[in-house]
């Protein structure tokens, strides 16, 4: 195991930790007392009362719901109790302390019942179904919140095991956690490089998209830096070692990951406030209830099953799954429109969105080479210049070359035989189509060539200089015949998703590490209002949070490595589905499609969610406020009364109206 993997397990370990739970846990425990919990239902006197049967009798048949009873209490109840424990300690009650304090009064009122000590009807199966319920809600939340620490597994996995070491007697492969500073290490074509380092020998383009941003491949030659995690072009590089394991800029980018999320899960959760207000307001029910009963002169035995009608009727069935279930259902509806939850507190925040920042390579443009425009002299036309330009670059495995080619392949432009192809060093290549010489390349060939050019192909050429794009002309016979502007493309869909969310009043900003004069030319194409260019990986998630100081609830769009940290210190990190693993699992939501146009679904999503959230738990806890004072013998005097047993009906039929309640958001368009 490589060093980063060890920092990656450490950092998951603290995760689960903080987590608590498993949802497997939860989901055992849902179905052992799941099916325990259904003789006790069965041989329930109150239930058999209810639905008019007679359960079958044999000696210690009144024994079957405690016994079942009692098991299920510990079994399934204990993670309730455990949870209130941790809560109390933390000074902090809430839905744990308010389970554990129903299922607590309701097992040992049972048991003094079933010890008749006084004469009252148990409450088993009031019982084993509260915690069976609970533990379903629970499973149901965790599976939707669970979220792995991914992203660090995926950003160690981006680094190789192993590195060819060179010293006096040769090349020898040995683990990367073995090297050290001033070590001298090759990397071969096409490797990813294991370590930061300094190239002591060789040049060669290497693609640093995943860490920088920078959508073009950069050259490096000797003294040139360069970062672990980045991928190796054709050239081959001896390279002395400055950085391994913790001290690569990899890692760093690792470490911001695991902060920003660790800070991000210690967010407090609705129901869980509700819960907390709850719990009070149910402690404080029961005690004034026993104590009013006691003044008045009421049997301890009456006074008791005041209180404990109370406490199972404050006992939150419906809360317990309030939550879950409008988060299960959003989960599937996000889903089918292309957008995957992977964390809930992501959805939570988005109706709040004000600003939304785009990752410009990937993310707004495709990452990758296309004409963007063509400059043309008389006479000639746009697609013959490109069916001529692709032809002649189809031989040559440059990136802008074939950048050309996609072009023309986009547009369903056939090809034509070329002969004679070969490159012109420094300035571009030459080829012959039906007799004729052609010439590509950029401002180098004109110069060699002393090339004249209209007035027309010199403008197109200045703008695209002035905003960092690349030209490159093609010439017949020493005549230039158009120029082609050569740039990352913006992806058709961004321009809308633009304007969308300048409809739903959202600023738009731009992140990348490309030059400022490439971001002008792409922010001032789509209209996007702010533009921070030149920023390094490590400075991404700052620009996030200076935004979040501002007082902007801030969703932050990207797609590479390099995004990771920024992606988790957002308010809602949306990651690009085609993009790294990396950058979707540090995200809180996925476009499935790649398409930015998606994204003002999420926030439409998040608001139909929320409100259907705040009405649950209205109909989940602000039952309460009638069924308490009924519970605790309020309207005694007009002959009003509620069992233990007719608490726990009402308490059901709020659980089943919540759950029919949460099931209406499927029919939210977004």
């Amino acid at each position: 195991m490589n060093h980063h993997t060890q920092h990656q397990s450490h950092a998951h370990h603290n995760h689960d930790q903080h987590q608590g739970h498993s949802p497997g846990m939860f989901r055992d425990k849902f179905w052992v007392s799941f099916w325990l919990s259904l003789p006790v239902i069965f041989w329930s006197p109150h239930i058999q009362t209810l639905l008019g049967y007679q359960a079958p009798q044999f000696p210690g048949s009144e024994w079957v719901a405690p016994a079942l009873s009692t098991f299920i209490f510990v079994y399934g109840g204990m993670v309730f109790l455990k949870g209130a424990w941790h809560e109390l300690k933390a000074k902090l009650p809430g839905m744990m302390t308010l389970i554990s304090l129903a299922i607590l009064v309701a097992f040992i009122f049972s048991w003094v019942v079933q010890l008749e000590i006084i004469k009252a009807q148990s409450l088993w199966w009031e019982l084993a179904t509260l915690i069976v319920i609970m533990l379903l809600g629970h499973w149901i939340e965790m599976r939707s919140i669970h979220q792995a620490q991914g992203a660090l597994h995926q950003l160690a996995k981006l680094l190789p095991d192993t590195a060819l070491k060179i010293d006096d007697s040769g090349e020898h492969e040995l683990p990367v956690s073995e090297l050290k500073k001033g070590d001298i290490i090759l990397v071969k074509p096409g490797d990813r490089v294991p370590v930061d380092g300094v190239i002591r020998k060789g040049q060669s383009d290497l693609n640093e998209s995943m860490i920088t941003g920078e959508s073009r491949s950069v050259k490096k030659q000797t003294g040139d830096e360069i970062i672990a995690g980045t991928v190796n072009g054709s050239g081959s590089l001896r390279v002395k070692v400055t950085g391994t394991g913790d001290d690569t800029k990899l890692s760093g980018i690792m470490r911001f990951v695991a902060e920003a999320q660790k800070s991000k899960s210690r967010a407090q959760h609705l129901a869980d406030r509700a819960a907390q207000w709850l719990t009070a307001v149910a402690i404080a029910s029961g005690v004034l209830t026993l104590i009013v009963w006691q003044f008045i002169g009421a049997s301890i035995d009456f006074s008791i099953i005041r209180v404990v009608t109370v406490l199972v009727i404050a006992c939150p069935h419906a809360l317990g799954l309030a939550i879950p279930l409008v988060v299960a259902i959003s989960t599937t509806l996000g889903a089918q429109n292309g957008l995957l939850i992977r964390d809930r507190r992501g959805l939570e925040e988005a109706r709040k969105i004000d600003t939304v920042i785009f990752d410009k390579t990937g993310t707004l443009t495709l990452g990758e080479f296309r004409v963007v425009k063509t400059g043309l002299a008389d006479n000639v036309l746009e697609d013959d210049m490109l069916s001529i330009a692709a032809s002649i670059e189809s031989e040559s495995e440059h990136p802008i070359a074939k950048g050309i080619v996609k072009t023309a392949q986009e547009k369903n432009l056939s090809l034509v035989d070329v002969e004679d192809f070969h490159a012109l060093t420094g300035k571009g290549v030459s080829a012959t189509i039906s007799g004729a010489n052609y010439k590509m390349g950029g401002a180098s060939l004109l110069k060699a060539e002393n090339i004249q050019f209209p007035d027309a192909l010199l403008k197109t050429a200045k703008n695209a200089a002035d905003n960092g794009q690349t030209a490159i002309y093609l010439i017949k016979d020493l005549h230039a015949l158009a120029v082609f502007i050569i740039a990352d493309a913006i992806r058709k869909e961004s321009q809308a998703a633009v304007d969308a969310l300048h409809k739903h009043g959202i600023e738009v900003a731009m992140l990348t590490g490309d030059d400022s004069a490439v971001a002008n030319a792409v922010a001032e194409s789509l209209g996007i209002d702010t533009v921070f260019s030149e920023v390094l990986p490590e400075d991404k998630a700052n620009k996030v949070q200076t935004l979040q100081q501002k007082g902007k609830k801030v969703a932050m769009v990207g797609d590479g490595v390099n995004d990771a940290p920024a992606l988790a210190t957002a308010d809602v990190g949306i990651a690009i589905g085609a993009g790294t693993d990396v950058a979707v699992e540090a995200g809180h939501i996925v476009l499935v499609r790649s398409d930015p146009r998606d994204i003002p679904k999420i926030i439409s999503l998040s608001r139909a969610t929320y409100q259907k959230m705040v009405q649950n738990l209205w109909w989940a806890a602000g039952y309460n406020i009638f069924a308490i004072p009924l519970a605790a013998g309020a309207l005694i005097s007009w002959g009003i009364l509620l069992s233990p047993a007719v608490g726990a009906v009402l308490m059901s039929l709020s659980t089943l109206i919540v759950a029919l309640n949460a099931q209406l958001l499927r029919r939210v368009k977004i």
